[in-house]
């Protein structure tokens, strides 16, 4: 298969980022996967990157900290090299969902160091990797960033303040990003998605109850799926860059019913 670019998927093992690997590497897209992984959780991601090269496309993956500046360099380099010249970064994906669930305030409460952590990783990053892939070439005209942010970035949940605050952030930071790249002729866009059985989702204190919650009220009668999500973003790899600065809901129309 003719490869028609490349996609950096961050947060590549689980979830929207998983399912987006796979639906844009089915699309032909080679796939530059990071990843976070112990040794527990590598034999899933091996099975992953066997059935994206099974699709006749290069999947270049790094089980490593995204946020570490030092492994983004690293990352953004080896995948410069594997590049080779060919067809850069057609695709972005910012699926990082590693932050604390703690209150702001009495017992418990989040440190400034994991106040600090959480708006890194699941927001700033964004900005650092849009940067890096800019400054080696590998973003060009026609390219999209897409990040995933969530209701709780307008809405709060006990002990969700500091990754509401980071989903608040993401959606400034795209719309910025929006506005600096329309030049280049790149896109930025936020998915938010519906509530969704996730390994992220289950960290959250009162998971159970969310998800009842979304099920009674979702039109559709469902939950949203990883693959609702990935089949979003692959259509809208070729919607026109004049489609940016949105926070784009999939949900089945769960957001407005409440």
């Amino acid at each position: 298969m003719e490869s028609k670019g490349w996609a950096v998927v961050l947060g590549a093992s689980s979830g929207f980022g998983e399912a987006t690997a796979l639906k844009l590497a089915d699309r032909g897209m080679n796939i530059c996967g990071v990843h976070l992984d112990r040794r527990g959780g590598m034999a899933k991601v091996a099975e992953t990157v066997g059935w994206i090269e099974g699709k006749g496309v290069r999947a270049l993956f790094r089980n490593e900290n995204a946020a570490d500046p030092d492994r983004r360099r690293e990352a953004i380099s080896a995948l410069g090299e594997a590049a080779g010249g060919g067809p850069g970064v057609r695709v972005l994906f910012h699926s990082l969902a590693f932050g604390s669930l703690r209150p702001f305030c009495g017992e418990g409460a989040v440190s400034e160091d994991q106040m600090d952590m959480t708006l890194r990783v699941m927001a700033h990053s964004l900005v650092y990797w849009t940067r890096d892939l800019l400054a080696g070439g590998l973003l060009g005209p026609g390219a999209k960033i897409f990040a995933m942010t969530s209701s709780g970035g307008t809405r709060v949940l006990p002990a969700y303040g500091p990754v509401s605050a980071a989903k608040a952030a993401l959606e400034s930071h795209v719309r910025q990003l929006a506005m600096e790249l329309a030049p280049r002729g790149i896109a930025a866009n936020a998915v938010r998605a519906g509530v969704t059985d996730t390994p992220a989702l289950r960290k959250i204190p009162g998971s159970d109850q969310l998800i009842a919650n979304a099920m009674a009220r979702n039109p559709a009668g469902r939950l949203t799926l990883p693959e609702d999500v990935a089949e979003a973003v692959a259509a809208l790899v070729d919607a026109p860059v004049w489609l940016t600065g949105n926070v784009i809901g999939v949900d089945g129309g769960e957001d407005i019913v409440g």
